[in-house]
């Protein structure tokens, strides 16, 4: 039986699956608070569905995807004002609580604050891509909404990083 192959070939598939694998571990971790016990799953560390490290680079990759694609041609000009749909208005407001987050983390230190606000973040950004299209939208308009999408990825990245993960670009 032929099949054809429904995704890119990955460079290094072996890095990619380690950064995915550790990601999972320690958002699996940091779920939770550091001092608790909680019941280790291995299913659960690795589902693709659902508030898990795999979800998280999944989002980012996705997100860097759509940059790849559509960034030469809309990246230049775009105007906030078409940001209107309420998925854009949850992300900007869900963004601009990123210092406050990073703050009590840093005053319990607790990292599940970062974990919960990134993985809510990538929920938000799931709905959005699905809703939220560039590709048949007027310039302005698309151009505004990548420039949202980058801003999401890069405040993933900078998230992961944070708690010790490497973003992935493809998966």
């Amino acid at each position: 039986m032929t099949g054809q192959k429904a995704t890119k070939e990955l460079k290094n598939p072996q890095e990619t699956a380690e950064r995915v694998g550790l990601a999972a571990l320690i958002i699996q971790d940091f779920k939770g608070l550091l001092l608790s016990d909680y019941k280790f799953s291995w299913d659960r560390v690795f589902q693709s569905r659902g508030d898990t490290g795999v979800f998280l680079q999944y989002t980012h990759a996705r997100l860097h995807s759509l940059e790849e694609t559509f960034g030469c041609g809309y990246l230049n000009d775009f105007n906030t004002a078409c940001l209107q749909e309420p998925q854009s208005v949850s992300i900007l407001q869900h963004l601009l609580r990123f210092d406050e987050v990073l703050y009590k983390s840093s005053q319990d230190f607790q990292p599940r604050h970062i974990v919960s606000y990134l993985l809510t973040l990538s929920h938000l950004a799931a709905v959005a891509h699905k809703t939220l299209q560039i590709k048949d939208s007027p310039p302005e308009v698309a151009g505004a909404r990548l420039h949202l999408f980058k801003a999401v990825r890069s405040v993933l990245a900078n998230g992961m990083k944070l708690l010790g993960i490497t973003p992935v670009c493809r998966m």
